[in-house]
């Protein structure tokens, strides 16, 4: 009976993960240190979705199935005072554009508000439903 609400919800878990990648992608745009302080320019996180919901089992809806870390090439700086410059000058940050992250999160933002409008309009639906039958 809620199954359309079921895949609003998936479609606003998925979108929050996608945020949640995307942020992260943002924060450290520049970070070339790992936690333990070791040269590890950040890879930036591919948030991967499938079909489905697996925690009611329907075939509808979608979920987040991986974060998949983008194997790209490092933009590479010529910062030759850097202690973490290579022999000839250069050191590797993260291959994230700034732009494009932003563009994908003002995208899941629209599809985050499309969810809510969709719930939104199930509830209305059941609702009158319910008045009708009482």
């Amino acid at each position: 009976m809620f199954e359309a609400l079921d895949i609003s919800v998936s479609g606003l878990v998925s979108q929050r993960d996608r945020m949640t990648a995307i942020s992260g992608n943002l924060a450290n745009f520049q970070t070339i240190l790992n936690e333990e302080g070791e040269y590890a320019p950040y890879q930036r996180r591919i948030p991967i979705f499938a079909q489905g919901d697996p925690t009611t089992g329907s075939p509808l809806g979608v979920h987040l199935e991986e974060i998949a870390m983008d194997e790209g090439d490092f933009i590479q700086r010529y910062e030759p005072d850097n202690p973490f410059a290579d022999a000839e000058g250069y050191v590797g940050y993260p291959n994230i554009s700034v732009t494009t992250e932003m563009m994908n999160a003002m995208e899941a933002a629209r599809a985050y508000e499309a969810n809510i409008t969709a719930s939104e309009a199930t509830k209305s639906m059941y609702s009158i439903a319910l008045e009708l039958l009482g």
